[in-house]
């Protein structure tokens, strides 16, 4: 199978139910604005969900797993067994997107491409195996053509199989030990920034480690410099399984035409991958939060994104995505549940 599907057209928000929401926010008994993003969020979701009324009830969080070759660099604070070891805690429900998941009533995914620590099979885990890990990319390509093709697809397949069974919001959410140097590298090279302004400490490197990483990332994007120039080739260079994964997710939910909130920086970088190969895929990404990770503000503004959250979180898994949720759920709330000035008999604005 090839990666044209990369390429096709992206569903395009209802410019109808937009306008509708629109109207119905400016009847509601409030003073116009109050309500703030709150209002905004209803609307955006009506255009996506091409309906007046939106509803973010049925949510589908995926969580994709995968080693780095470049954790042999020594870039963690944390060993690389820990990746394989949190497979095993996302099956036994014991890690922190497992308890969010259960709070909200969302169905949670746990896609295992490729651990160094195989836990073999779970309950509840889909194993999608493409390798142990991504090579070092300090000297090659972290991932093949055919590792990047499936990569891409499984990420597809969630959202294909999640869409199908009336999913009305995609999170996607990623584990895999140094994944924080293999983003920052990708970073990097998709909007030419220096490693020393987006390596961030990732699982809590102290100030020795991340000038450590700093350089294992400057070295790497110096390497494969003459490739940056194509978005889907530097995602092959410099990334990793899960983060081509949530890359051809992001594609994917924009063609079946269903919202993506997007995590944290690991997240919004593969966002800023899927955005820059099938730029159309934009207008279907909101942006949970801003993590505390060095480089996430950047990615942001390379996005033009405004995030909704600003609460210290570096965790991954798609936690402060999960986190995020209600939000969005109680702008839907107050956008379908108040009562209009006619109705509550409430004088309107002069």
């Amino acid at each position: 199978m090839s990666l044209e599907w990369l390429q096709q057209p992206t569903r395009s928000p209802d410019a109808a139910a937009r306008d509708a929401a629109l109207a119905r926010q400016a009847i509601l008994t409030k003073p116009p604005g109050a309500l703030g993003e709150l209002e905004s969020l209803a609307v955006t979701l009506a255009a996506l969900q091409a309906t007046p009324c939106p509803a973010v009830q049925h949510v589908q969080i995926s969580v994709f797993a995968a080693d780095h070759g470049i954790a042999s660099a020594g870039v963690s604070a944390f060993p690389q067994a820990v990746t394989g070891e949190m497979v095993r805690n996302f099956a036994n429900g014991g890690a922190a997107i497992s308890v969010l998941a259960r709070e909200l009533g969302a169905t949670l995914e746990v896609v295992h491409l490729g651990t160094v620590n195989d836990p073999g099979v779970l309950p509840g885990v889909r194993r999608d195996w493409i390798a142990a890990a991504s090579t070092n990319f300090l000297h090659a390509p972290a991932l093949d053509d055919e590792q990047l093709r499936r990569s891409l697809q499984s990420g597809r397949d969630s959202v294909t199989t999640a869409a199908c069974a009336g999913m009305q919001l995609f999170v996607g959410g990623e584990m895999g030990i140094a994944n924080t140097t293999a983003a920052t590298a990708l970073a990097c090279a998709l909007i030419d920034a220096s490693p020393l302004e987006l390596t961030g400490a990732g699982t809590g490197l102290d100030a020795a480690g991340i000038r450590h990483k700093a350089d294992i990332v400057t070295q790497a994007v110096a390497y494969h410099r003459a490739f940056a120039i194509d978005p889907l080739e530097s995602l092959r260079r410099l990334g990793g399984f899960e983060i081509a994964a949530l890359a051809g997710a992001y594609i994917a939910a924009a063609q079946h035409g269903v919202a993506v909130l997007v995590d944290g920086f690991i997240a919004s970088v593969a966002a800023l991958a899927a955005v820059r190969i099938n730029p159309s895929c934009r207008d279907w990404l909101l942006f949970s939060h801003r993590s505390a990770e060095a480089g996430h503000a950047r990615v942001l503004d390379a996005l033009d994104a405004r995030p909704l959250l600003n609460l210290g979180l570096r965790l991954g898994e798609g936690s402060g995505a999960a986190v995020a949720v209600p939000l969005l759920r109680m702008a839907c709330a107050l956008h379908a549940g108040m009562a209009t000035f006619a109705e509550a008999q409430v004088s309107g604005k002069s």
